[in-house]
């Protein structure tokens, strides 16, 4: 049987919608949010409504008939810690995403929200599919050298297993049976280990830490941080170089990595250091997650949007293929990995995880 899913990943000033008949991509929009409008309401749930409706719109313009839908699928945001895996959306879980329970707020918690109106609906199940909380850490990952600061999972989880799954398959593996170095390389960057099918270290993309990234500062040594904090005594700004102004921001003026490729390619001396410095970093990365794996690695896996770069992924495979063979998977693959999730729980491939609403670590249960 094939099962037809609504896919729902709402971003900034976007919302990307996709319709799914199995595996088949049958209907994509990205739906584009005027920013005034946006700027209206009090918090992202607030949106609810709005987002709803202009999405409806464009499925009627494309005569999608959500009462054929077996399931309607969410980008899981603003939940707390939990292990990889599809999860039913319940009370609990929509309670976490509309009040942001994990302190972060983005329109990723609308996600689940529009998933859970629509199944409502049509009386269909909602999920979510290894939402952005994804933590599937060893306890030495999240130790620091300071006693009671603690590293948190915040990667690309959703397109960073997805794109494990995907290339397993294409091998003839299962995913639970091999070791990868995964990347996710767009507007953010993620290196990760994968062990047996679980995400067992990365780099923070929330706190500053790991590469630089168009719009992100990357690890910084904690002493000249603290300086510049000291110097920058504005607390939000000082804050908003982990993910809003560092990286090509701080550095060039631009978050439009081709802008910067190109302007290094025709002989932009600070452009093309700044482009080469990313590239190097993301290559440190994955030596420290390959070291992670005891150099057990089968692949190097590069996702994302820069991943369309060849130079990039040359330099890359230049510099790392000793360690294990480096495949391009250019893009994202998460309206996909959202569909194949609902369908591995529909087929009875894989149990349905319940949101409980407890974090899958804390400090005092490690």
């Amino acid at each position: 049987m094939s099962y037809r899913i609504l896919t729902i990943n709402p971003g900034s000033t976007s919302t990307k919608v996709g319709c799914f008949n199995g595996e088949e991509l049958e209907f994509s929009v990205n739906v584009s949010h005027d920013a005034a409008k946006l700027a209206e309401f009090a918090t992202i749930s607030d949106q609810l409504s709005y987002r709803k409706d202009v999405i409806l719109t464009e499925l009627k313009k494309a005569g999608v008939d959500l009462a054929t839908v077996d399931a309607f699928v969410g980008r899981g945001g603003g939940l707390l810690a939990v292990e990889g895996g599809t999860y039913r959306v319940g009370d609990v879980l929509l309670d976490h995403a509309r009040r942001g329970a994990n302190g972060i707020q983005h329109p990723a918690q609308l996600g689940s929200q529009i998933a859970n109106e629509f199944a409502k609906e049509y009386s269909k199940p909602a999920f979510v599919v290894n939402p952005p909380d994804t933590d599937e850490f060893i306890i030495e990952a999240r130790m620091t050298g300071i006693k009671g600061v603690y590293r948190d999972s915040h990667l690309h989880a959703l397109n960073l297993k997805e794109t494990a799954i995907r290339h397993s398959n294409l091998q003839g593996y299962r995913y639970e049976d091999k070791n990868y170095v995964v990347c996710h390389i767009g507007g953010g960057v993620s290196i990760s280990a994968h062990r047996k099918g679980k995400m067992i270290d990365g780099n923070d993309i929330v706190a500053g830490d790991g590469p630089m990234a168009p719009t992100r500062c990357g690890s910084v040594p904690a002493a000249q941080m603290i300086r510049y904090t000291l110097e920058h005594p504005d607390k939000k700004e000082t804050l908003a170089l982990t993910t809003k102004t560092g990286g090509f921001v701080s550095h060039l003026g631009t978050s439009d990595a081709l802008d910067v490729f190109n302007r290094a390619e025709a002989g932009d001396k600070e452009a093309k250091l700044i482009w080469d410095t990313m590239i190097y970093q993301i290559i440190r990365y994955i030596g420290s997650m390959a070291a992670v794996l005891h150099g057990q690695v089968d692949g190097i896996l590069l996702g994302g949007g820069m991943v369309h770069n060849k130079q990039l992924v040359e330099k890359i495979t230049e510099a790392c293929s000793w360690i294990a063979p480096v495949t391009a998977y250019p893009d994202e693959f998460e309206l996909e990995a959202m569909a194949a999730g609902a369908i591995r729980v529909l087929e009875g491939t894989e149990e349905a995880k319940e949101y409980t609403g407890e974090p899958c670590w804390t400090p005092d249960n490690n």
